[in-house]
This record gives C-alpha cells, sequence and structure tokens, in this order.
C-alpha cells in the first residue's frame, strides 16, 4: 500500500468510525431524552404562583389581608384562634405556615395546630373548589382547623377537572383536603369580637362561589367573582357564566357601602367604586360577545373582531388579555 493510498484508507476508516460513533450516540441520546420526565403543566403552573412572595397589610385591629401566591388570604386572628379565608397554592405551604405564626397560629409541625405560643387555626374558609385557593386545606385540617365551604366546593373537589383557557388537568383531591362542613345557602361564624357571614354566590366564577362579610370590621372578601383592574377567569365548565358575574357584582354592591374594604379574589383591595368599575366592564363585555354570538360569528371570528380593544389598556394586564376574555365570554354566555 503507497503512502497516499494508506492516507486515504485511513481518513476513510476516521470518517466511518465518526458516523458509527454517531450513529450509536444519537440514538442513546434520543433514549434518555425519551425517559427524561416531562414537568407536569399543572406543577409547574402551581410552582409559578407559588414563588410569589407574601405580602402582609392590616384590614383592622385583628384582621390581616395575606396577598402573593395565588390570590388574596384573609386571616382573622385572636384568643379564639385563627380564621383563615382561603389557603394559596400548595407550593406556598412554608410562607403561608410562617405567616400564620406570626398572627398567632401554629399549623402544624410539632407542636401540632398551635404555634409560636399562639392560638391554633380554628376555621378554614374556601371561597370556591379551585387549587389556588384550597390547596392547603389538608395540612390545616390536619393541624386541627375545621375547613368550611359550599356544598359544591366539595362535590367539585371530589372530581377531576380540566380548566378551559388554562388547558390544565386536575385529580380529585384527596380526602383530606375536603371540606369537612359544608352550607348550602348561607352560614354565620363568630370568633375573636367578629361575626363572619358566608354567602353562596349563583353560578358566577363557578357553581361554588362564596362571599364572606366581617360585620363589624367592614371587610367583604368576594372570593374570584371579583378580579380587581384585571380581565377574570370564568370556569365555564364547573358553572360559571358571565351573566352569573354581572349579577354577583351587584350582590356584592348592595352589601358595600363607601367605606366598606373589598378584598378581591385576585387583584390589590378595592373600594365600592373600584367595584361598580368592574361591573361595568363585564356588562359592556357581555353585551358586545353577545351580539356577535347571536349573529352567527363564530369563536374565531369574534376574537378577530376585537371587540375589547378599548378595554384592553385597563382591564388587560393581567394573566388574560383582550383575546382571551373574548373566549371566555363567548363560552360561559
Amino acid at each position: 500500500m503507497t503512502s497516499g493510498t494508506r492516507r486515504e484508507w485511513l481518513r476513510t476508516m476516521a470518517a466511518v468510525g465518526a458516523g458509527s460513533l454517531a450513529d450509536a450516540l444519537i440514538p442513546r441520546a434520543l433514549a434518555r431524552a425519551a425517559q427524561q420526565p416531562t414537568q407536569d403543566p399543572t406543577a409547574a403552573f402551581r410552582a409559578q404562583i407559588g414563588a410569589v412572595p407574601i405580602q402582609t397589610r392590616q384590614l383592622g385591629e385583628n384582621l390581616t389581608l395575606l396577598s402573593g401566591p395565588g390570590g388574596n388570604v384573609v386571616v382573622l386572628h385572636g384568643s379564639d384562634g385563627l380564621v383563615v379565608v382561603d389557603t394559596f397554592v400548595a407550593p406556598a405551604w412554608p410562607k403561608l405556615q410562617e405567616s400564620l405564626a406570626s398572627l398567632g397560629g401554629g399549623a402544624g409541625g410539632a407542636g401540632g395546630a398551635g404555634g409560636a405560643g399562639g392560638a391554633p387555626v380554628k376555621f378554614v374558609i374556601n371561597t370556591h373548589w379551585h387549587f389556588d385557593h384550597t390547596d392547603n386545606n389538608a395540612p390545616l385540617h390536619a393541624a386541627g382547623a375545621t375547613v368550611v365551604a359550599h356544598a359544591n366546593t366539595k362535590r367539585r373537589m371530589s372530581e377531576p377537572h380540566h380548566l378551559a383557557v388554562l388547558e390544565l388537568d386536575f385529580p380529585p383531591s384527596p380526602a383530606s383536603a375536603l371540606p369537612q362542613r359544608v352550607f348550602t345557602d348561607r352560614y354565620t361564624l363568630e370568633a375573636n369580637g367578629e361575626r363572619l357571614e358566608l354567602s353562596h354566590v349563583p353560578p358566577a366564577h363557578t357553581d361554588s362561589d362564596v362571599t364572606v362579610r366581617f360585620e363589624h370590621a367592614n371587610v367583604l372578601h368576594a372570593g374570584d367573582v371579583y378580579f380587581n383592574g384585571r380581565y377574570p377567569y370564568i370556569d365555564g365548565n364547573t358553572g360559571g357564566r358571565v351573566d352569573g358575574m354581572i349579577a354577583a357584582s351587584d350582590r356584592l354592591l348592595s352589601r358595600a357601602d363607601s367605606g366598606t374594604k373589598i378584598v378581591p379574589g385576585h387583584g390589590p383591595l378595592a373600594t365600592r367604586a373600584d367595584l361598580v368599575n368592574y361591573r361595568d366592564m363585564l356588562s359592556t363585555a357581555a353585551d358586545r360577545v353577545r351580539k356577535l354570538k347571536a349573529s352567527g360569528k363564530s369563536l374565531e371570528e369574534s376574537i378577530a373582531a376585537k371587540p375589547f380593544a378599548d378595554l384592553d389598556g385597563d382591564w388587560g394586564s393581567g394573566r388574560y388579555k383582550g383575546d382571551d376574555f373574548v373566549k371566555i365570554v363567548y363560552l360561559t354566555l
């Protein structure tokens, strides 16, 4: 073999070897990739929300607003124990636990329901069934709290669900997370010198919505029938209806005065005037999409018509933009 022929032969063998190596490595890499678990979208969504820090604001002498990882939680605290309205998402549990301990209530751990020498968490109220409001029911119940909710919250939590628009799927909640005390119309609690009136709202955000009025403090927790300063999510798969959201807003307005502090399910603390603006936006949005739908426009054609172009500047800064909200309204009319 000449030196030139030998060089060509070596180059050929190198190329063949490299090709063989690549053929061997690529399938292995693909196999490894196929074996890597893809993150569950629902878990990813929970983690995203759970990363939001908790912000604290006093609503009254013994009433505190915790805002952040899953909307707004209100805590009534005092010697009778804590009453907690909504519970954030599961990944926020350590932060919620710390916040409750700072208000005098323990939430699990070696000390059981009591913590930091304070009173225990006595009651948890769910404003509706969605995960960002019920995720931490189980650890709070394990710490000794009784979970109170509308009967439909317990029913919905016991079922699997697909949340349209968000494209998320949820299995039934474990038995330990289900409410222990349910009601159908109204329920009253008294603790720490305060009287809480829980009222069921006819289908609006869901069919399980509850508002909570703290009578002496003049504070109204609206749950997710109210998203302050942003387009709301309406869960049509579990009874939500845009007309029900408008009716719920009117109900809330009838129970609020100029001094009422209104806690929305999501968004900053609100006044009655803020709620009026929200109700008017919902009414305008529903009327516009209703006309499009009645004229035979499909969902896609309704979105393309951009019926909320003039509303987006004021209401489209949240998770749901104008096109999203056209879809939400169209599907819940």
